[in-house]
């Protein structure tokens, strides 16, 4: 398993329009991403964080190269896109998360 996380800081001035486009925008593109198996998209919960507000997503490969080549191809057009529409009232995070024990049980094959 091989999952990619993905946290978006969105500053105050920006948290109305990018609540409205995770709901809509980046829900609609995770869904139409081919080499993500499964994904998480959360808002996140922090005491420490005054300002802003974050965002993440899981993204899970089922290879290590499905998820290198997302981050050399699509995660670029993703930033892009917030960049675009945010400029620097968004920033995108990644970070490359390696379990080395989990319970998830592994998807049977559909018939």
């Amino acid at each position: 398993m091989n999952i990619l996380s993905l946290t978006f800081h969105s500053t105050e001035n920006a948290f109305a329009q990018w609540q409205e486009y995770t709901e809509n925008e980046l829900v609609n593109l995770v869904e139409n991403l081919m080499d993500v198996d499964q994904y998480i998209l959360s808002e996140v919960e922090n005491k420490m964080i005054r300002e802003g507000n974050n965002t993440n997503l899981l993204l899970f490969f089922s290879t290590e190269t499905l998820r290198r080549d997302f981050l050399e191809s699509e995660l670029l057009n993703i930033e892009e896109r917030i960049t675009k529409k945010f400029g620097t009232e968004v920033m995108v995070f990644s970070t490359l998360l390696n379990p080395k024990s989990n319970t998830f049980k592994k998807q049977k094959a559909a018939k």
